[in-house]
């Protein structure tokens, strides 16, 4: 099959990298003419933002997915109406790559998500009280368009435009869950994970699986997952971030339309990766075998701050000599602060012996220039 995929970047590349034990030609578009599927796809240099880009881009092809949701939708539909297959579909993409449509979603599928007031551009009288996050329409990620408005004195930086003013959770724990649906209906869910994430540079830093919830959390979780797999009108993987709150309930934060960092441990840590997952989907096979083999975690390697241009990784040799830890690098040669360029995959008998080598390996590497 000639698949096409809406972006050029890691998840993509490493969707490709999964699939070249099998028989299909790969095509990429993304703006970046050095992008991380530059050399191991057909590669087009063109804007996936494009209308008439996306659908020249999508008329050959037998199928197109997408490894980042901030694409042209309505091309992807007119692709639909010419017999391209899309997963996931148009409609899905275009509801949650907008944060309004994405909430209204949940709300008529009472999937559980924060209380929220729709502010427009229009004007800043709001009624959501303090404190609340403010999620830009569209365009936000790795916690860019998010912020927290805590106090009257927060309130000079709100942002007077298109958004979601959502309440404010007391976070226990952030978790994700990665779902599959194929065209015949079949579904299949990852072991949850547990995200930590990066204080100041409010990216991912830790993913850890499997986390031991109680039953009672569990079931919510379930519940989630086949609530929105049972809305979802459309093949594809999903990635659900969840909010457990103190009192114990579980909360849908957002959920991405396709490949995710935190289902990045499950290359080594699952009995196959949801790059596997994902490639039987975009295929309709029979969906793959997603259990936990052993306490599994992840590592960004991001941009050290206060370096760009070539980059270098200090220390990588000595991680190279650990054993049960996995390196995965994106091809990008230019490194920036923040900038994600690889990560490293760990495993351990124990949750306690799988934060202390993450804890050890983030402090054996610096991605500098």
């Amino acid at each position: 099959m000639k698949i096409g995929i809406l972006g050029g970047g890691q998840l993509g590349r490493m969707l490709i990298q999964e699939a070249l034990k099998y028989d299909d030609d790969f095509y990429t578009l993304d703006p970046a003419a050095d992008a991380p599927c530059h050399n191991i796809s057909h590669f087009t240099q063109g804007n996936f933002n494009d209308y008439e880009t996306v659908l020249n881009f999508g008329k050959d092809k037998d199928v197109v997915t997408i490894e980042i949701e901030h694409v042209n939708a309505d091309a992807l539909a007119e692709l639909e109406k010419q017999g391209v297959k899309v997963v996931p579909n148009a409609q899905i993409i275009k509801t949650i790559q907008q944060k309004i449509l994405q909430k209204q979603f949940y709300k008529a599928h009472d999937i559980p998500s924060p209380d929220f007031e729709i502010m427009d551009g229009s004007s800043d009288e709001i009624k959501m009280p303090l404190p609340f996050v403010q999620k830009m329409n569209t365009g936000g990620y790795d916690g860019k368009g998010v912020q927290v408005i805590r106090t009257n004195e927060d309130m000079k930086n709100l942002w007077i435009q298109d958004s979601v003013l959502e309440k404010l959770v007391d976070i226990d724990k952030e978790l994700s869950v990665i779902v599959a649906k194929n065209e015949n209906g079949e579904t299949q869910a990852f072991p949850v994970t547990e995200m930590v994430a990066d204080p100041k540079l409010n990216l991912l830093d830790f993913n850890i699986c499997p986390v031991f919830l109680s039953e009672e959390i569990e079931e919510q979780i379930d519940s989630i997952t086949e609530k929105f797999l049972a809305a979802v009108d459309s093949p594809g993987l999903f990635a659900i971030e969840l909010f457990l709150d103190k009192e114990g309930k579980v909360w849908v934060n957002e959920t991405a339309p396709r490949l995710h960092n935190s289902g990045h441990q499950s290359q080594e840590g699952n009995a196959n990766s949801q790059f596997e997952q994902m490639y039987r989907v975009v295929k309709n096979l029979p969906l793959a075998d997603t259990d936990a083999v052993i306490y599994s975690g992840m590592l960004n390697l991001v941009g050290a701050e206060g370096f760009s241009g070539k980059v270098i990784y200090e220390g990588m040799e000595e991680v190279l000599k650990l054993p049960e830890t996995y390196i995965h690098l994106y091809g990008k040669t230019e490194t920036k602060p923040g900038r994600k360029m690889g990560h490293i995959n760990v495993l351990a008998e124990s949750r306690e012996e799988l934060m202390e080598k993450l804890i050890q390996v983030k402090a054996m590497v610096r991605v500098i220039a």
